[in-house]
């Protein structure tokens, strides 16, 4: 290994040299932190409670711990770790990033290093060992940055989980039933994350594809609730141009639905409605793999979850039908619906069915013959096309020749 020059100066030398800078360290900190401000003239100053900025204290300490750990080795200066922790604490307080900060560091090596050069030839150390003090110097510098960071990171997310925790709650209280004013309700708490109370909201409800799911990369505004068993989204003025198709890739992969688009105050109107998607996806009658809307799926919700009511309703709407074989009940109830759709004849039966219309004349006359005059009146055909159309949906219906 090749031996080092500081390890050479005589200690005589190293003892001067340290004392020099540890009498004028506070000068030199308020000199470094002038030129500081001056660079830098928007750099807010926090101070102690004596009125002493901390960046002064901050800047002394560090050039005193220097110094100190220079005189026993200069490869392998320590750090103080807790002010420089609060400094990158203090960046996230006050909405910075620390790009300035590394800046102001890197600032104040250069003017520490201007006087600490000075004062190794005021006696007389070396060139070579002076330049290992600077290469120290700068693996100084990289370990304030490093405690800096440390300090920013573990305030960032502090920060981040206080404005999930406000999320929720203010996600909560929004789908309360009886919201009642959204202003006065939700104002107070939108304010605490900076979201702007909208007019208009979607509330969506997502399957995870898997306990640790990355969450969805939703824009801005949009809330995400991902603590929820079922993580909850509300989407601000959905109709907005675009905002849609945004949603739509940010869940790429993911399950679920989203309701309809409502007033702030009825959110929880939203939510029963994708609730009710949700339900009918994870029984396999609505398909997985995508972010269902509510709105383009209104025969579904209104059909499928009322099952039983249907069921009721067909046994007196459907009554003809029994006593035939279930091949011929099936499809005479798909011609019936066919006619009722298209409110045509055989050729149009037919060709919504895929028969030939002598087939579709057929069957026509069979069912005036066993509906009788029900089929004139406009009220059991709607209650029929329900019904048809719920067992349709279900798969209970043939369609088709045969």
């Amino acid at each position: 290994m090749t031996r080092s020059a500081w390890s050479e100066v005589p200690q005589s030398q190293v003892d001067r040299f340290s004392s020099r800078v540890l009498a004028e360290s506070g000068a030199l900190a308020d000199s470094i932190l002038r030129e500081i401000r001056q660079a830098f003239p928007h750099l807010r100053l926090v101070e102690d409670e004596s009125g002493t900025p901390l960046a002064l204290l901050g800047i002394r300490r560090a050039i005193e711990s220097f110094v100190q750990n220079l005189a026993a080795d200069a490869r392998t200066p320590r750090v103080p770790p807790v002010m420089f922790q609060e400094f990158g604490r203090g960046e996230v307080r006050g909405g910075r990033s620390l790009d300035s900060l590394q800046a102001v560091y890197r600032l104040g090596m250069r003017l520490a290093w201007r006087r600490f050069a000075e004062i190794g030839q005021q006696v007389d150390i070396a060139p070579p060992a002076m330049y290992e003090v600077a290469e120290s110097g700068f693996a100084y510098l990289d370990g304030l940055v490093e405690q800096s960071v440390r300090g920013y990171a573990e305030a960032e997310a502090r920060r981040a989980g206080e404005r999930l925790r406000l999320q929720r709650r203010l996600i909560d209280l929004m789908l309360a039933e009886h919201l009642g004013d959204p202003a006065a309700v939700l104002g107070e708490r939108a304010a605490r994350i900076g979201w702007e109370l909208p007019g208009v909201v979607a509330v969506g409800l997502l399957i995870r594809p898997a306990r640790e799911a990355v969450a969805p990369a939703v824009e801005e505004g949009v809330l995400l609730d991902m603590e929820s068993e079922r993580p909850r989204l509300v989407i601000p003025e959905p109709d907005t141009g675009g905002r849609a198709e945004l949603v739509r890739r940010a869940t790429a992969g993911w399950s679920g639905a989203i309701g309809p688009s409502v007033p702030l105050a009825s959110a929880a109107i939203s939510l029963r409605w994708a609730e009710t998607a949700v339900r009918l996806v994870e029984s396999g009658q609505l398909p997985p793999g995508e972010v269902l809307h509510c709105t383009e799926r209104t025969e579904e919700l209104v059909l499928l979850p009322s099952q039983e009511l249907i069921d009721a309703a067909s046994v007196r709407c459907l009554a003809p039908l029994d006593g035939m074989s279930q091949t011929q009940a099936r499809r005479l109830a798909a011609t019936l619906l066919a006619w009722i759709e298209t409110s045509g004849g055989a050729p149009e039966v037919a060709q919504r069915l895929g028969i030939h219309p002598q087939t579709a004349r057929s069957r026509l006359r069979q069912i005036r013959e066993l509906w009788g005059p029900v089929l004139d009146d406009a009220d059991r055909r709607f209650e029929m096309l329900l019904v048809l159309r719920a067992r349709r949906l279900r798969g209970e219906l043939t369609e088709g020749a045969g």
